[in-house]
């Protein structure tokens, strides 16, 4: 092997691990949702669990970035440590599928359609595909497919580069002895972990293994503790990811190593054993691709068999390891960590704007009770819930622009804009419910009363903008677009309402049927209200812009209004649910 064939080597290893990335990331991006369904069903059913921890590694490639996106659930709180364990030993057998397919190099056949199941055969195929894809389609899904199948062209193209360029080490005495050295069980362990820690990829680190293993020069005795290794190696990433996460995220980082330890120290001294006391010929025959793919699959299984029913014993062996301690009740945070899966930290986005939705219209229905009945307790609630809100906005609006600044699918980067434009209403609808708190703080403290005539017609409008309030975030924590389309005509009915209100108003002042003081209060709550319908309306709006791939809300608006018959009938029946209901008040004092 000369300085020609090493520089071959790297360039081979470089290409080989860019492919990896691209088609990992690629991958992800293309799955979108239904990676965010295979997560969805993390429960504590621990074969529920494996198969999520396996399925997620087998379409991202990386049971090391599967890992990190666990420490990023459990450190927002969004699996717990029981999840964390099943689905991380789900996460190492998935990471074996890379192996096998790799080990399709090692196909020597004449027969042609043998020969085409050659990665070398097919690979120019699926580059040419690929290449099609990425360059005359806009559409994101189909690049996102052009560059899986370049990402994996590459990653074999790498991997044909590394083998061609090390074949020539056959003959290389000094290279023969490197790996009679591993041959000792805990040298090769330390190698597999060193290599996978520094590229900090198990599926990356096996691939260059079975790439040397094209020189004949490597053994089974010495490939299988490399292997063992691998899997500790790969536990760094998760260990880094973990710091300054809360102390269950560590924890199941920990577990992640933990599990990998006492799975290579196990069975590590089991193969010693063997070794040591039967001698089989396999161990000194030269490792094959398809003997390293098996190897390595078959020493994940037997890890996550040996430890499954002791994955309780491990929960408790980090707790022990990272006690509880006493500290002040953090404020939910979303996890950084997932913004390298954009479509799962996007999964989380939702999560929390579901959260800052239901807190909102908790607030606002406690603002309505206090206009019916003040409560210093509730008023104090509806400004603490403001004050969650607002913590909210920030969070997610600065981790939304963060996020978007990501490679992400077309469909993602509507949602995310989405769920910005909400956000914003959700947050002015909890400063509305404070401001109804301070007007009827003002009544109280100045012993101001409202009319009967002024309450009933009170009454009459915040029944409405209750029902507005209901639609609107029952379309969107359930994305039901035809309650979406009951929100506008209910707005217009609303915008009237208050006109009608504004002018009884001045009617009776006309009438001295009520004071100048409580007027400036009247006019500031139908001011509230109806904005609160108007950040109703455009919730509900964002939720049908949506569904018709349209992010002008003023567009979607007007074409729900023009010529649409049933846009009119629901404004119909509204108008006689509640302007009809103003027309019974007597006008009295």
């Amino acid at each position: 092997m000369d300085f020609f064939d090493l520089l071959s080597m790297v360039g081979g290893l470089s290409l080989f691990l860019f492919g990896m990335d691209v088609m990992g990331k690629a991958l992800e991006r293309r799955a979108g949702k239904r990676l965010s369904g295979l997560l969805g069903k993390m429960t504590t059913n621990k074969l529920a669990g494996i198969a999520t921890g396996l399925g997620v590694t087998a379409v991202i490639q990386s049971s090391s970035a599967a890992t990190v996106m666990v420490v990023g659930f459990v450190n927002s709180g969004l699996m717990n440590l029981k999840q964390a364990v099943n689905v991380i030993m789900g996460a190492n057998i998935g990471t074996t599928v890379t192996a096998w397919v790799l080990s399709l190099a090692g196909i020597d056949s004449k027969n042609f359609w043998i020969r085409m199941l050659k990665p070398t055969s097919f690979t120019p195929i699926l580059a040419l595909i690929g290449i099609v894809f990425y360059l005359f389609w806009k559409d994101t899904k189909k690049r996102d497919t052009g560059s899986i199948l370049l990402g994996f062209a590459v990653l074999m193209f790498g991997m044909d580069t590394m083998s061609g360029a090390v074949s020539g080490l056959s003959d290389v005495p000094a290279f023969r002895e490197l790996f009679l050295l591993f041959e000792h069980p805990v040298l090769g362990a330390f190698a597999g972990a060193a290599l996978t820690a520094v590229i900090q990829s198990s599926s990356a680190s096996v691939g260059i293994l079975q790439a040397l293993a094209v020189t004949g020069q490597i053994s089974f005795g010495a490939a299988v503790p490399i292997i063992m290794g691998q899997n500790i190696g790969t536990c760094v990433t998760a260990m880094l990811s973990s710091i300054g996460a809360n102390r269950n995220a560590k924890r199941a980082a920990l577990i992640h190593l933990s599990f990998n330890v006492l799975g290579t120290a196990f069975w590590l001294t089991v193969f010693c054993a063997v070794k040591l006391i039967y001698a089989p010929p396999l161990l000194n025959a030269p490792a094959t691709l398809f003997g390293i793919a098996a190897s390595h699959s078959a020493f994940n299984i037997l890890c996550t068999l040996l430890l499954l029913p002791l994955s309780g014993m491990l929960e408790r062996l980090v707790c022990r390891m990272i006690p509880d301690a006493e500290q002040p009740p953090m404020r939910f945070e979303l996890d950084e960590r997932l913004l390298g899966t954009p479509s799962i930290a996007l999964e989380s986005c939702q999560n929390a704007a579901c959260d800052m939705a239901v807190c909102v219209m908790g607030a606002l229905k406690d603002s309505l009770l206090v206009l019916k009945k003040y409560s210093p307790k509730l008023a104090e609630k509806i400004r603490i819930a403001e004050e969650k809100t607002d913590h909210y906005e920030d969070m997610l609006g600065t981790y939304l622009v963060k996020l978007s600044a990501k490679r992400i699918s077309v469909e993602n980067s509507n949602e995310a804009a989405k769920l910005l434009k909400m956000i914003g209403d959700f947050e002015r609808i909890s400063d509305h419910a404070v401001n109804i708190v301070a007007s009827v703080e003002e009544l109280e403290e100045k012993n101001l009363h409202l009319s009967k005539p002024a309450k009933a017609e009170l009454s009459v409008l915040l029944a409405a903008v209750g029902e507005a309030l209901d639609l609107s975030f029952t379309a969107f924590l359930e994305n039901d677009l035809q309650t979406a389309g009951k929100v506008e005509p209910l707005d217009e009915v609303i915008g009237g309402l208050k006109e009608i209100m504004r002018t009884n108003h001045i009617l009776r002042l006309q009438k001295k049927q009520c004071g100048i003081g409580e007027g400036f209060v009247w006019s500031d709550l139908l001011t509230d209200l109806e904005r609160v319908s108007g950040h109703c309306a455009n919730i509900a709006g964002c939720v049908i812009d949506m569904a018709m791939g349209n992010l002008n809300l003023h567009e979607s608006v007007r074409e729900i209004k023009k010529d649409n018959p049933a846009y009119q009938e629901q404004l119909l029946e509204f108008a006689g649910k509640y302007v009809l209901a103003l027309d019974v008040i007597p006008d009295m004092a």
